[in-house]
């Protein structure tokens, strides 16, 4: 069972409740916090191992001023992940054309989801003008709930994406960027300018031990009002998780696949059962 405490984030696991005594005296043996643990090597292997707040040790009831300031800084860069938007000199370089979902600021983005997920008709018809009309793949990236998953990630992910998708051989649209964005903006996107499959590179909501981890979500035959359970997804896309320069590749080969099934989904997992059989 695991228990965090929500006023420090620390997690008190029973692996490691079992490899340290707890007690607060002596000297930290390299695992973390904890003083005089039980079986350090055993809680140095658990911590290294997991991102969570593990083993961070106490001062009395309380956490170490370390482990606090660590905590605030991490806090400090999740809200920031949230709360700034991405630099227009990131999309510039990378040649995307930029829209706007109905959303107008970021206030109106947190309290707003269903504004996120749809564009107006003015920004429909902007795309029509700059973007090419019914690709095979249409790419769009979004700044989601971490403005810092795209400037971290979108650099190396994108063109290996890119890539990726000529290595198949597959006909990919103008690349765009949507500012306030949800995963449904690409329904939309998708729709309007009438792709055959859609993929959205997005930020994910931004953790403790995590503020700039992105996803990529796609769907075969994108139309407003589709299911979530028609998209596939490949998440936690960061330093620590699924490299950009590797998701790129893994990206375009799922979608190489849809494209060659007709299907995203659970209806993708549904051909690849029937397939097996």
């Amino acid at each position: 069972m695991n228990r965090s405490d929500p006023q420090t984030g620390r997690t008190d696991d029973n692996d490691v409740a079992a490899a340290a005594d707890g007690s607060g005296d002596g000297d930290a043996h390299g695992s973390g916090g904890i003083r005089n643990p039980r079986d350090g090597e055993v809680l140095t292997r658990l911590i290294e191992r997991n991102q969570s707040r593990l083993g961070v040790g106490r001062a009395g009831p309380r956490p170490t001023t370390e482990e606090l300031l660590r905590f605030r800084g991490d806090h400090g860069r999740a809200r920031d992940a949230v709360l700034t938007t991405v630099d227009e000199t990131l999309v510039t370089q990378l040649g995307l054309v930029t829209v706007r979902t109905l959303v107008t600021e970021k206030d109106e983005y947190l309290a707003r989801p269903d504004l996120g997920r749809e564009i107006s008709e003015e920004a429909a018809d902007s795309l029509r003008k700059r973007c090419r009309i019914g690709p095979q793949v249409q790419v769009i990236a979004s700044d989601g709930l971490s403005s810092t998953a795209i400037e971290t990630n979108l650099p190396d992910l994108l063109p290996s994406l890119m890539d990726g998708l000529a290595g198949h051989g597959l006909d990919v649209g103008t690349p765009v960027f949507v500012e306030f964005g949800r995963v449904d903006v690409m329904d939309a996107i998708g729709e309007d300018l009438e792709a055959e499959c859609c993929v959205i590179l997005i930020g994910e909501r931004p953790g403790l031990g995590s503020a700039d981890s992105l996803s990529a979500y796609m769907v075969y035959g994108p139309e407003r009002g589709a299911p979530t359970a028609k998209k596939s997804v490949i998440s936690n896309i960061h330093r620590n998780g699924l490299p950009p320069v590797e998701a790129g590749a893994t990206i375009a080969d799922r979608i190489a696949e849809m494209c060659e099934k007709r299907a995203s989904g659970l209806e993708l997992s549904e051909e690849d059962r029937t397939f097996q059989k």
